[in-house]
């Protein structure tokens, strides 16, 4: 019986030292994928019919925007950007001033920016003015929003072009930053080589 005894508490011996020397389980902290930017170059979009022309970076493919809500679009010119290694998407919608008054134009411009606020912590706009004598608005929305970029150029007399870059993905301003931060040059190129024809 001692003989027995000895034998199960040398066994439960070697069991818990063997147990113990497993390290300790220690969670990791939540993180995100790195991200590996391409190298910035760009392209001209000038095409025929199109009434402007802007650079835009290699790693965006132009897709003709079809589809408005179900939709067709009331004119040929609506592109969208997309950039499939961000899942992310630059939608330019263009409409004509006649058809719709400056007004009303920059009136939803403003209204579709501030729906976002009942999830932004801040609105920043900003007037630019370009080297090619293009005017228009940046808006930086900052917090847990759809879109944290968008835009808007005229001439306040002929043409209105409005711009906004989504991700497909829930917003998460952290997640993004890296990226928003990488497209938003991209964006502020296109901006600044943008023209009317």
């Amino acid at each position: 019986m001692q003989k027995m005894k000895n034998s199960i508490i040398v066994k439960l011996s070697i069991l818990l030292f063997l147990s113990a020397c497993t390290d300790n389980y220690t969670p990791r902290p939540e993180g995100y994928f790195k991200i590996d930017f391409p190298e910035k170059k760009y392209q001209q979009f000038d095409m025929p019919g199109y009434p402007y022309k802007f650079e835009y970076p290699i790693y965006g493919k132009i897709v003709k925007d079809s589809s408005f809500f179900g939709e067709t679009p009331e004119n040929p010119w609506w592109i969208n950007i997309y950039f499939p290694q961000f899942n992310g998407t630059l939608f330019i919608s263009y409409k004509e001033i006649g058809k719709y008054s400056l007004e009303k134009l920059l009136n939803d411009a403003f209204n579709l920016t501030n729906k976002h606020s009942v999830r932004a912590s801040y609105i920043d706009d900003s007037l630019m003015l370009t080297p090619n004598n293009i005017h228009g608005m940046f808006f930086k929305v900052s917090g847990e929003v759809a879109t944290a970029n968008q835009f808007f150029l005229t001439d306040s007399t002929k043409h209105f072009l409005r711009g906004a870059l989504y991700f497909n993905v829930a917003p998460n301003q952290d997640s993004l930053m890296p990226v928003n931060a990488f497209l938003i040059e991209d964006v502020r190129h296109l901006i600044n080589t943008f023209q009317w024809k």
